[in-house]
């Protein structure tokens, strides 16, 4: 089998209304939908993001850069792509642009390896369990008053969550205490709360703050600081004794290294973009495991959830709901937990209806 064509999507999904976290104003999120095309007939898929779809036609073009290292070659060497890839963006580096290029191209070859073979990729990959914690990330914004944040907080119970994300960092500790207070007297005691700072504090105000949230028992305060502070979250990681979750803004296996020899966080949350794919994703879930430190996955959950399945110290999927216009399928939530799918490869399809999205 041979991949004969690479074909590229541009979508730009709105979100339901503005929202803001610490250092961030979203309104969309813009999307190159990537298509592995071969000559048995299969599809591999995968994407890219970019908030408020800034910038979206660079990602385009460098995804579309790398025809050459695909076209004619059989989507099982995918680990000599990504490796010719990986040589190729040397002399304009491996961060930003040229990894998340790769990261999708990586996926959608792995795509197809799971089609060809008829079975998901947690199962190709060494399966340790058919279902993963999940936690509500697609609300309960810093823009919200706490009026919505309680309504909103409501609607996740509603759904079947037993665990949801808060945004803070409003740089008023009473106001981010007055919060998270608000959603746990909605949700009660029994209910997992985490939030997420977005690189908004100083490591003192993030440790001030983190002991003023001592009292609500949050499974994690995340990316407390810059998330190139590693000084700075090691500071705030050893000073609290609620876990720090971080490592999402980072790339590749190497800057994982650089955290975890830092002992900058207590859970490591890699973004299958940022990382490098799926393949260097479930480098990062061995190297953390080697490490006896646990991993989250940040965003991307459709196809995430393949290292969910498959990484024995990954102990939950970040949900986030902004996506699902993409897929044909719709994934399933029981008793707080995402099922993952048992459908070939990623396990999810694109909708060939997205004319309305396009740009």
């Amino acid at each position: 089998m041979k991949i004969i064509k690479l074909e590229t999507q541009l979508v730009n999904l709105p979100l339901p209304k503005p929202i803001k976290t610490a250092i961030h104003d979203m309104r969309s999120v813009g999307c190159v939908l990537l298509r592995l095309r071969t000559d048995a007939g299969l599809t591999g898929e995968a994407y890219l993001f970019t908030l408020n779809a800034v910038r979206l036609k660079a990602f385009d073009e460098m995804v579309k850069g790398f025809e050459d290292f695909v076209i004619g070659r059989d989507p099982h060497h995918v680990t000599a792509i990504w490796e010719d890839i990986w040589a190729e963006i040397n002399p304009t580096g491996h961060k930003g642009v040229t990894i998340a290029a790769l990261s999708t191209i990586d996926t959608a070859c792995w795509d197809l390896v799971g089609k060809v073979a008829g079975k998901p990729l947690h199962h190709i990959f060494g399966a340790c369990r058919e279902a993963v914690p999940t936690y509500a990330s697609s609300g309960l914004w810093l823009s919200y008053s706490l009026d919505e944040l309680q309504a909103e907080a409501q609607g996740f119970l509603d759904q079947g969550f037993t665990a949801m994300k808060i945004r803070l960092g409003s740089m008023d500790q009473a106001d981010d205490v007055a919060r998270v207070k608000a959603v746990r007297d909605v949700v009660g005691p029994q209910t997992g709360l985490l939030v997420d700072l977005n690189q908004g504090l100083s490591p003192k105000d993030a440790i001030r703050l983190g002991r003023a949230l001592e009292e609500f028992n949050l499974i994690w305060i995340e990316e407390p600081v810059a998330a190139y502070d590693l000084e700075g979250h090691a500071r705030v990681t050893a000073a609290l004794d609620t876990p720090i979750a971080s490592g999402e803004t980072e790339y590749t296996r190497f800057a994982m290294q650089a955290m975890i020899e830092k002992k900058a966080c207590d859970i490591l949350m890699p973004d299958l973009q940022r990382i490098g794919g799926l393949t260097e994703m479930r480098r990062v879930a061995a190297l953390a495991h080697a490490h006896n430190l646990p991993i989250s996955t940040h965003f991307f959950i459709h196809q995430s959830l393949s290292i969910a399945g498959s990484a024995a110290n990954c102990i939950s999927a970040e949900h986030v709901d902004w996506f699902e216009p993409l897929f044909n399928e719709s994934l399933e939530i029981q008793n707080g937990e995402l099922l993952i799918p048992g459908r070939p490869g990623t396990g999810v399809s694109f909708s060939s209806d997205l004319t309305r999205y396009g740009i």
